[in-house]
């Protein structure tokens, strides 16, 4: 029916889809926007009544294939369910499915299961969220699963489909559980048969040699947008589709194109949470939920947690933060139940500051300066130079600058790489964090989970004042049992914290290291000066500090703000959108 969620799954007779490509097209109908053309599974949301037909071109060894379907859709129904969205994974990778919200839907009339196929054990704590581990296959396998429910007394229910695909055994030490099945977003590509091989395959045994997969910069000295999405491996199309529009419309200053000089491809997954870089494929790794700009493209995202959900929890306080702009959060917050578009300027600031942070360590490792002096074989042991040299743009701020707090460090390793607490750490008050914390010379919590991320946070905050005039808040607060802006209470907090006096010269350090083309000193000195947040407000209520007149320096290329209602966003907790990085 239209509105609802639906798919057409292919099947070659006797062949598995692991070593195929699919391409499917809309050939006649009112427009569907395709965001799994790439996949055996098309899913899809028909908007009206009608015909429809797509056809397919299906290509591997010794195959080239094509066919056509047509269907026909209904008119739309009040009483339905609506399971949102079928998939194709691979066998071991982690699978969620999203139930839509409507009037009359609650927890407790809600039932889901396994209708058909292997037996799953499914998570639904949550039975808007069912979430499951997809089941070993040795050939393609659909997997249908059944919710029912009652509303308003009326009995309904939905099918989902769920397509796992089998994979060859996992050898690699790097990639050592199931990763998504990728394609490079260029198809023609020089570089299009050897991405995933060398950034994300359960199969990589060794980092490949720099004349297989280069630096971007080693390859031109221009910020040519094409050389970039080149080096693209996307899970599906429309990540590039968005990352590329990114990188057309909201880099005026070419920053981010500078940055991808020094990385070798950007991966972009629906199952990489949180994002990252890693120095033995000189990648960076994005979470698709800071790209998604309609409600069909965020179906496609998994919702796995963050594996380090749980970490810290013995710990008796916590560090928020947020980006805010005049007074409000800078970025558009649409809850998972709301069914919204977004903008490239909505999406702007998380994406941006997202960015900043996983390039910077990207250019901490390999910096544009020594890009002509790398010698390989592989970048792996051009960093093991570098690192044995103490050479890392991080290490020449650790030598010169170090952090002092041996607590806050202690904490990191609790909070952030899952070390256990002990005694003296879970007895500590926000009271004495806030001591140890706002006495020393990092910008914020998670630097102290290593001098690498030390070194990003300093460049991520400074360029989002600078660029965009968007603040950092962090505080220290109490940690009461359910977690929300009203419940945290202020021990001792401040907004824009990278512009002052003590972190200064540390942070133009990494700026000029980084982007040279800037002057770290005046950059810094340009920014506005911190503003204290008063001890025992809430977080909520700390919102609204900075002077309803204040006129921010820097460059105006500020998102543009939109008029539509703000939903109340996400409670974000330092180090929550990035991974640390495993060298």
């Amino acid at each position: 029916m239209a509105g609802q969620s639906s798919a057409i799954i292919a099947n070659i007779l006797n062949r598995d889809s692991q070593n195929l490509t699919f391409r499917w097209q809309q050939i006649d109908g009112p427009n569907i926007q395709l965001v799994s053309q790439n996949s055996p599974v098309l899913a899809f949301d028909a908007p009206t009544a009608g015909d429809y037909r797509f056809s397919l071109h299906v290509t591997g060894s010794n195959l080239d294939v094509s066919g056509e379907i047509g269907i026909n859709v209904d008119p739309a129904s009040s009483a339905i369910l609506n399971v949102r969205q079928d998939h194709q994974v691979v066998e071991g990778n982690s699978v969620s499915l999203r139930l839509g919200q409507q009037s009359g839907l609650s927890t407790a009339n809600i039932s889901w299961c396994v209708a058909s196929g292997p037996d799953l054990m499914v998570d639904v704590s949550d039975p808007f969220r069912p979430l499951f581990t997809a089941p070993t296959v040795a050939q393609d396998t659909i997997t249908r699963l059944k919710v029912n429910a009652s509303i308003n007394g009326n009995p309904l229910s939905d099918d989902a489909f769920v397509l796992t695909t089998a994979a060859p055994a996992i050898s690699s030490q790097y990639f050592d559980t199931p990763v998504a099945r990728t394609h490079a977003y260029r198809p023609a590509s020089p570089y299009a048969n050897v991405l995933a091989g060398c950034v994300y395959s359960n199969q990589l045994n060794d980092s490949c040699t720099i004349n297989t997969l280069p630096l971007i910069g080693q390859t031109s000295s221009d910020l040519n947008r094409e050389t970039i999405l080149n080096r693209v491996l996307v899970s599906h199309d429309w990540m590039g589709d968005n990352f590329a529009a990114f990188l057309a419309q909201m880099d005026p200053n070419s920053d981010f194109a500078r940055l991808l000089q020094s990385v070798t491809a950007v991966v972009i997954s629906y199952d990489v949470r949180p994002s990252f870089y890693w120095v033995v494929t000189g990648a960076i790794y994005l979470d698709p939920d800071d790209l998604w700009l309609t409600p069909s493209q965020r179906d496609t995202i998994n919702e796995a947690p963050d594996y380090r959900s749980n970490f810290g929890d013995d710990l008796n306080f916590v560090m928020p933060w947020r980006y805010v702009k005049d007074n409000q959060y800078a970025s558009l917050s649409v809850p998972i139940t709301v069914r919204a578009d977004r903008t490239l300027a909505q999406i702007n600031p998380d994406l941006a500051s997202l960015l900043y942070h996983e390039l910077a360590h990207a250019n901490d490792f390999f910096p544009r300066s020594v890009h002509a002096s790398l010698t390989g074989p592989r970048l792996l042991d051009d960093y093991s130079r570098r690192n044995a040299n103490k050479s890392l743009i991080s290490d020449q701020v650790s030598s010169s600058y170090p952090l002092m707090s041996d607590e806050m460090m202690g904490l990191a390793n609790v909070r952030f790489l899952g070390a256990a607490a002990n005694n003296v750490q879970k007895a500590y008050q926000p009271s004495d964090v806030s001591t140890f914390f706002s006495t020393d010379i990092a910008s914020d919590f998670y630097a102290y989970s290593s001098t690498r991320e030390d070194t990003a946070m300093l460049f991520e905050e400074a360029m989002m004042s600078y660029r965009y005039q968007i603040l950092r808040d962090v505080a220290v607060t109490n940690k009461p049992a359910v977690l929300t802006a009203d419940t945290l209470i202020i021990d001792w907090g401040q907004r824009g914290r990278i512009a002052q006096d003590s972190l200064e010269n540390r942070a133009a350090l990494v700026i000029d290291e980084i982007l040279p083309e800037l002057d770290g000193i005046s950059l810094i000195e340009s920014l506005p000066e911190p503003i204290a947040m008063i001890q025992g407000q809430s977080w909520r209520q700390t919102l609204a500090i900075s002077p309803t007149n204040a006129q921010l320096k820097g460059q105006n290329n500020a998102p543009a703000r939109d008029a539509e209602p703000r939903f109340e966003p996400e409670l974000r907790l330092s180090g929550d959108r990035h991974r640390h990085p495993q060298q």
